[in-house]
């Protein structure tokens, strides 16, 4: 039987999109938020599919974090002083939806739990977010 499980969590994070021609190319903060939905196969024995403070955990490593692309000239002047959350491109929203989606289904795998993402959206202001599905 498929069971589904929806997780919302906020976080706290800076960025810029170094490829952004705007006010964005500079570095600014957001309360983002996820909205993550799971699906697969509850435990036999705890009957649960995935412990939702286990979806949280994975998502705070954004969390009081400054994100960038990894090719970001700013990355390598920040390492002294915090390591940066680092993406495959600008940190949009679209680019952590995306990582989200990679991270939670990594930890699934590495702990045998028959569960994995279904839709995630990436909130980065009220009125504004990005969506991906399943792989």
């Amino acid at each position: 039987m498929t069971t589904r499980v929806f997780k919302e969590t906020h976080f706290d994070a800076s960025h810029r999109l170094m490829h952004y021609r705007g006010k964005c190319l500079r570095l600014h903060g957001h309360r983002w938020k996820a909205d993550v939905w799971m699906e697969g196969t509850i435990d036999a024995e705890s009957k649960i599919l995935l412990d939702y403070n286990l979806i949280k955990q994975v998502i705070m490593v954004y969390d009081h974090q400054v994100i960038l692309n990894r090719e970001d000239p700013m990355a390598a002047i920040l390492m002294p002083f915090q390591t940066p959350v680092l993406t495959d491109g600008d940190p949009t929203s679209e680019i952590l939806a995306e990582d989200i989606r990679r991270r939670l289904n990594a930890f699934c795998r590495e702990h045998d739990l028959d569960a994995h993402v279904t839709k995630i959206r990436v909130w980065e202001s009220g009125g504004c977010y990005a969506e991906v599905g399943p792989e």
